[in-house]
């Protein structure tokens, strides 16, 4: 396989798979660590994210930060654009999105400075491979481009891949959090 797109796709097809049986098996409290490591950024306007089908749950954590500064989801703009972050509190009404991720009902736009990342696989140097669409490789090269963004990879430990396929214009993670360890990159 020397097929960037078929390699790519292979590890996701892998990762997908590991992601299941952890999903299926996850302990309660999953968010404990990244609750404790958020809680050293209150007041950060950050922006989590709604978990679709098997991804980790952020939400427990993402309430406790909405208790104490601004905290948003992503809502996609269009393919191939960066995305666009709503303010998002635990109570808030939702509607459906784009790819099965709830958005809020009225869009609240605001940049955040700290970026909790869902993810397919991920590496322990800060790699990161997404679902393919780009969405948050362009999403954190614009917001870096402008300041600091600490962008923090939210995965289960069996997400863990030895070596991913990535390209130059994939957008390195600065922390990685499961939930039985942080990673600092």
């Amino acid at each position: 396989m020397t097929d960037l797109t078929e390699i790519k796709a292979q590890a996701r097809k892998a990762a997908f798979a590991r992601r299941k049986q952890a999903f299926d098996t996850r302990p309660p409290g999953a968010a404990g660590h990244l609750s404790e490591v958020l809680a050293g950024y209150r007041g950060v306007p950050m922006a989590g994210y709604m978990p679709i089908r098997t991804e980790i749950n952020p939400l427990p954590a993402m309430a406790e930060a909405a208790a104490h500064g601004d905290v948003s989801v992503p809502v996609i703009q269009g393919e191939g654009l960066p995305l666009k972050f709503s303010r998002w509190t635990p109570e808030g009404e939702l509607r459906d999105g784009p790819f099965g991720a709830k958005v809020p009902v009225v869009d609240d736009y605001f940049e955040p400075e700290i970026l909790i990342v869902p993810l397919v696989a991920f590496d322990a140097r800060g790699g990161r491979l997404g679902y393919g669409g780009g969405f948050y490789d362009r999403t954190l090269e614009l917001l870096r481009g402008k300041r600091p963004t600490l962008a923090i990879g939210f995965a289960f430990d069996a997400q863990e891949a030895e070596d991913l396929p990535l390209e130059p214009t994939d957008q390195p993670l600065n922390m990685l959090i499961t939930e039985s360890r942080v990673l600092e990159f």
